[in-house]
């Protein structure tokens, strides 16, 4: 089964962070642009897997691009901390994932 997320990717002074706002909790980092590409497509796989494993429901994918900056941007407006000169970038992620039982959220 194919999913696709949002991703917000931020190019910080010391590395790149991402995370898909639909799967709270799916954070990755790394030290390019490429690596952190490959290592957030690796996090959204496993956390799906993880969430399937243990019977949870896994969250449809919900945000677009728009959505997710916007989401981004009101989390960052809420936040009490100095946030440091980032560049930030928002993509869509797909990845395959073999389902032998899946509870996707909103359909139990």
């Amino acid at each position: 089964m194919k999913f696709q997320y949002a991703v917000v990717y931020e190019r910080t002074p010391n590395n790149y962070c991402a995370y898909a706002p639909d799967l709270p909790g799916c954070v990755s980092t790394g030290d390019s642009w490429g690596e952190i590409q490959e290592n957030i497509r690796e996090a959204i796989a496993f956390h799906i897997e993880g969430l399937m494993m243990d019977d949870d429901p896994v969250p449809k994918p919900r945000m677009s691009v728009g959505d997710a900056m916007v989401f981004h941007s009101g989390i960052l407006a809420e936040s009490d901390i100095a946030v440091p000169e980032m560049e930030t970038t928002v993509g869509l992620v797909e990845v395959d994932i073999e389902v032998r039982h899946a509870i996707l959220e909103g359909t139990a």
